[in-house]
């Protein structure tokens, strides 16, 4: 209900407050895509809806650890680091141990406190098929752990969701579980609004499922997030089909390309024992088959795995960035239907009053208005008096219904501002991602083509010392 979000933006920063005192010898942050690490960047050329970074904060997630090992209750601890020069911080290297649910609880709390903001999403819980071994093996802690430390960096890289009170406590706070459960057991409740607000159904301001007047910038920023989308799924079906290809995670050989060189190098080895005078120059060659063989594994492992859970991330953090847009457009509709039944209260109004002064009937108001004046007829309601105090309560409703219009306005155009500054800093987040993203595969593949020619090129010369007599 509208009501219910008159102060959504109670925690939200529209503007950024001055720059206090850093703390004394911090350094400049080390330069890295996604940041703006200057505080004193010159204001010419800000527009409005830029966004402003009141310093740097880089993030780290390390070293799990198995907490009450043996018990039912074990878990994987963090350890969640900071280096940061922003004032809301009582230390420059905050740290501290967190649980995957401690992940979670600030996740779900800072997308409750920031509903402008795009708050990127956790990894899935239950989507690690490229990982072996239960929650304790050592695959599955590194696994998470990465994609926690990609959770918090997407955290720093905002302006807003960097300086949050909530966010400082995680890595600060020695009372954390404390803090949860003052969350939960009283919950942050907005004021509540009486009258007409409160009687209107989620129906009536959820009748439509499109904006009526469609703003052109954000039609633009949906298209340009469904074309992202359909490019990031894309890419992760073929990435996976080429995976699957080179090596599916089938122990057995001859399921993929790194089987079928392991079975290469067995028919090589078995060609050697008949060709007597050329046996160690085989064996070498097969040799070298299987080194590529588990070249292919190990980079499918390092790199083409990573990459993928990587898509997939920035499938999901876009997911966030549409449920913004989609709750940008939700706040809109309110307004919108808020507005036209303003529309039909004072039609309304004005008919009786039409009707009292003589000057029309229902005559030429529509179907519904006729039905409206024959249903008072037959209940004896059909005497001015009874239309006065009609007058009277549609009046009063009508007061009300400016007021909440007038709030629905202010809150849909100030949810605009922050929407369109929220997609220039989604927009930067995810270039830096991409370029990650794209640079890490890039490292990978030269590696892995390195290695490999490493291998053939030390089997040629025993090759090459192999005489063929003409």
């Amino acid at each position: 209900m509208l009501g219910d979000d008159e102060d959504v933006f109670d925690s939200v920063t529209w503007e950024s407050p001055p720059v206090p005192t850093t703390y004394e010898g911090t350094s400049t942050a080390p330069a890295g895509p996604g940041f703006r690490q200057s505080t004193s960047e010159s204001e010419d050329g800000r527009g409005p809806n830029d966004p402003k970074w009141e310093g740097y904060l880089i993030t780290s997630v390390k070293d799990p650890v198995k907490e009450l090992a043996e018990t039912k209750d074990a878990y994987v601890s963090y350890l969640v680091s900071a280096k940061t020069n922003l004032p809301i911080f009582s230390t420059p290297n905050p740290s501290a141990r967190r649980r995957f649910q401690d992940f979670v609880f600030l996740r779900t709390h800072l997308a409750k406190d920031f509903p402008a903001c795009v708050v990127p999403p956790l990894p899935d819980k239950h989507r690690l098929e490229y990982v072996t071994g239960d929650r304790f093996s050592p695959e599955f802690m590194e696994r998470r752990r990465s994609d926690l430390h990609r959770f918090l960096q997407r955290l720093s890289r905002h302006p807003t969701l960097q300086r949050s009170t909530l966010l400082r406590a995680f890595f600060e706070s020695t009372e954390w579980h404390v803090i949860m459960h003052q969350h939960v057991a009283h919950p942050p409740v907005p004021e509540q609004s009486s009258g007409v607000i409160d009687s209107i159904s989620d129906t009536l301001l959820n009748a439509f499922s499109k904006v009526r007047k469609p703003d052109e910038r954000f039609l633009a920023m949906r298209e340009h997030v469904d074309k992202f989308e359909e490019g990031i799924s894309l890419s992760e079906r073929l990435f996976t089909r080429v995976r699957n290809r080179t090596n599916d995670g089938n122990p057995e050989p001859g399921e993929d390309l790194t089987g079928d060189y392991h079975d290469l190098a067995v028919a090589v080895q078995g060609l050697g024992f008949l060709e007597s005078g050329i046996t160690d120059p085989l064996n070498h060659f097969s040799n070298t088959l299987l080194e590529f063989s588990a070249l292919l594994r190990h980079t499918t492992q390092v790199t083409t795995d990573p990459f993928l859970v990587h898509l997939h991330a920035l499938l999901q953090y876009s997911h966030a960035n549409r449920a913004v847009l989609k709750l940008r457009d939700q706040k809109q509709m309110d307004f919108e239907e808020l507005s036209e039944y303003l529309s039909q209260v004072t039609a309304e109004r004005d008919r009786l009053a039409a009707v009292i002064s003589g000057r029309a009937g229902s005559t030429g108001l529509g179907l519904s208005a006729y039905l409206r004046d024959r249903v008072d007829a037959l209940r004896g309601a059909d005497d001015d008096r009874t239309r006065v105090e009609r007058m009277r309560k549609l009046d009063g409703k009508i007061k009300e219904l400016q007021d909440a219009v007038q709030t629905a306005h202010e809150t849909s155009d100030a949810f605009s501002d922050e929407t369109l500054r929220e997609q220039k800093i989604f927009q930067m987040a995810k270039e830096a991602e991409v370029k990650e993203v794209l640079g890490n595969y890039a490292d990978g593949q030269i590696e892995f083509y390195k290695a490999a020619m490493e291998e053939w090129d030390r089997i040629i010369p025993i090759i090459q010392r192999i005489r063929v007599d003409v």
